[in-house]
């Protein structure tokens, strides 16, 4: 496992001028558990950056060790590339909880769960470091199918960045419950509610070249994300 990166103390983070949650202030969140709680929840980030002028989006899978969040990709990525020259950088978390159907269009909602977060990335250069990074990260997914698979090899894990930013400026931003309607609203005979959505993980399917006789794996059962 990689080495756990853990603030001295568990402090709050504080808000900052670009954190601070302005609109529905009350639906901000700073505390170390909330933000822990959605990026553990999640598996697809966000990365935003700017190259000459020009703003880009990224979106990549990822991972949490401690106060600090990862993600990796090709060697050859521009993204990569890029932000691992330290330059700032926007990283985003968001899943949907439901459809919040208000008695008016106006007062209808989502559900939700968000996180963002600034700073800068730095590349994990150390190989034992990039290796063990790469190992949590499948045994976050799938406990035990490290073991298994086929050793990386030192090829590979050269075209493979990991990246690492420190969580330090950030903030989550969390709707739940039911819709909020204006109170004249709430006598018209019209439904109002919440649909809620759940990300699920399917049944295993097996890959159509798989060797006859292979069952599937245990942890298979013990997948989870979201």
């Amino acid at each position: 496992m990689p080495k756990t990166h853990m603030p001295d103390a568990l402090a709050d983070f504080e808000p900052t001028a670009r954190t601070r949650v302005k609109r529905q202030g009350i639906r901000g969140a700073y505390d170390r558990e909330t933000v822990y709680g959605i990026l553990d929840a999640g598996l697809l980030c966000h990365v935003g950056y700017v190259i000459d002028g020009q703003p880009y989006v990224t979106p990549t899978a990822y991972w949490r060790d401690g106060d600090r969040v990862f993600w990796h990709g090709s060697s050859a990525s521009r993204m990569l590339r890029q932000v691992e020259t330290g330059i700032p950088v926007c990283f985003t978390v968001a899943m949907l909880d439901g459809l919040v159907l208000a008695r008016s269009g106006f007062h209808s909602s989502i559900n939700y769960r968000s996180l963002m977060a600034f700073g800068h990335a730095d590349k994990v250069t150390d190989p034992e470091e990039k290796l063990a990074a790469l190992v949590a990260f499948s045994e976050r997914i799938t406990p035990g199918r490290w073991a298994e698979q086929r050793p990386v090899t030192k090829q590979e894990l050269k075209a493979t960045t990991v990246l690492t930013m420190r969580l330090e400026e950030v903030a989550a931003k969390i709707r739940t419950g039911p819709p909020g309607d204006d109170e004249e609203d709430y006598a018209l005979d019209v439904w109002a509610g919440v649909v809620p959505v759940h990300s699920v993980i399917g049944a295993p399917e097996d890959d159509p070249r798989l060797n006859p006789g292979i069952a599937q794996p245990a942890y298979l059962k013990t997948v989870k994300i979201g």
